[in-house]
């Protein structure tokens, strides 16, 4: 080899050293769950694409909610705050649409900076304000006919075309936050009912932080059942013992099944003004070749209303980091779930086996919820009191207003109960021609 090629190879593998450290270092870890892969993926898709087949899925979603008891299920939108679209995503003078929460809402950003969003569709002929509509000072102007819609309060003010406004013409107005890289919607049936304040609870992230990463995740369940898990203390050691890298690959090479995770948790509610919050407080060691204590970490946090969820991790190993938790109703029974991860610069290389790591750790319970129904009245163990007070605590995010199931997916309470009523007789017979009349039925229903 001469001293050309030397330099060359020499030059090449010093190139590919410094993208390795610069992608360790600066580049986020970002991990996707896709519904039909039962295995974990690194999906390339655009932020907003949603990683399920939409028709397939919803029908499965529809199935299990008939399988359920609808008297079983909690109203789907419980009241407060959701983080629906991260800031990043929207810049200076533009307009996007986000669905959730069984709304079609437009997001739209000013050049002063300030985010607003309002219901979506146009009161005169229905046009979609975030695809297509511009923004223009504190306005979003709809890609039909240019009306402009005022952010402030929804109302329509002006009409190129027209010398005056028609009575009435606005759209609905939400309440808004931007916090820490998201941007918050107020959800909230009563609609005299004010927000609480989110900037306390959640906190600064820390100057001496930066953004490591997120995991993004769509799961089959309620919303409740999610955040339920921080109060399920048993849950803990039963899913979440084994090494977090355990799977078919470690089974067969039988290499890394040589330690446990080790949990002790607590969850308790708050009172008073500050009873839309709850604690949360984790103490977690790994303990290798079954003699080694390693790996300590002590989290605490907070459950911030539904939604949200900020954790802190103090670790010998990490040092101190940060972990933020967003659930959004996408659809009754679908969730769309991230987390965020904040740490020093300096712990990057760490900060990517942490976010590999609780991915993991989070698919396993993925796989339970995916598959499980709501009981609403379970049958608990004495030591499951933490679950029932989660619940009485939960609860107050519904109100006599909260829309139901049957409302949410435009199934009548009395059609299901006419529909099982109709399906029993008919199955009952033994003719073909009958069964092949209750399935015909069975998917009519939608």
């Amino acid at each position: 080899m001469n001293s050309q090629t030397m330099r060359n190879s020499t030059t090449f593998l010093l190139a590919v050293t410094l993208i390795r450290i610069y992608w360790i270092f600066f580049v986020p870890l970002v991990w996707k769950k896709d519904l039909d892969n039962e295995k974990c993926s690194f999906l390339r898709k655009t932020e907003n694409a949603v990683g399920y087949n939409p028709k397939r899925d919803t029908i499965n979603r529809l199935r299990k909610f008939k399988i359920q008891k609808i008297i079983e299920l909690p109203p789907p939108y419980p009241n407060g705050w959701y983080g629906i679209l991260k800031s990043s995503q929207l810049k200076a003078g533009e307009a996007t649409c986000v669905s959730c929460l069984g709304e079609d809402l437009v997001i739209f950003r000013t050049k002063k900076n300030i985010v607003f969003i309002l219901d979506a569709y146009c009161p005169h002929l229905g046009a979609n304000l975030g695809i297509g509509g511009s923004v223009a000072d504190d306005c979003v102007i709809c890609p039909f006919h240019q009306w402009k819609f005022r952010g402030t309060d929804g109302l329509c003010i002006n009409i190129p075309y027209s010398t005056s406004v028609p009575k009435g013409s606005k759209v609905k107005k939400w309440i808004s936050q931007e916090v820490d890289g998201f941007i918050f919607i107020w959800y909230h049936a009563e609609q005299t009912e004010l927000p609480w304040d989110l900037r306390v609870p959640m906190g600064e992230i820390d100057d001496a932080f930066v953004y490591h990463g997120h995991n993004e995740f769509y799961i089959n369940c309620h919303i409740q059942e999610i955040p339920e898990n921080g109060a399920d203390i048993a849950h803990f050691n039963a899913i979440h013992k084994k090494n977090f890298i355990n799977g078919s690959w470690v089974q067969k090479k039988r290499l890394f099944g040589l330690g446990s995770h080790h949990w002790k948790a607590r969850w308790s509610p708050l009172v008073g003004k500050l009873k839309y919050l709850a604690e949360v407080n984790l103490n977690h060691y790994f303990k290798l070749f079954g003699k080694f204590d390693c790996f300590r970490m002590e989290v605490s946090g907070k459950q911030i209303g539904p939604s949200i969820v900020c954790l802190e991790v103090n670790s010998y190993t990490f040092g101190k980091i940060k972990v933020v938790q967003y659930i959004t109703p996408i659809e009754p029974l679908l969730q769309k779930v991230v987390h965020e991860f904040y740490g020093p610069r300096w712990i990057a290389p760490l900060m990517k086996i942490f976010i590999y790591g609780e991915s993991l750790m989070f698919e396993r319970d993925i796989s339970i919820w995916n598959h499980k129904v709501f009981h609403r009245n379970p049958i608990l163990a004495k030591e499951d009191a933490s679950i029932k007070k989660f619940r009485l605590w939960f609860s107050q995010f519904y109100s006599s207003n909260s829309k139901l199931y049957s409302e949410a997916t435009n199934i009548v309470f009395f059609g299901i109960l006419y529909w099982k009523f109709l399906r029993t007789q008919i199955v009952s017979r033994t003719s073909v021609a009958l069964r092949l009349t209750a399935k015909w039925i069975w998917w009519l229903d939608f």
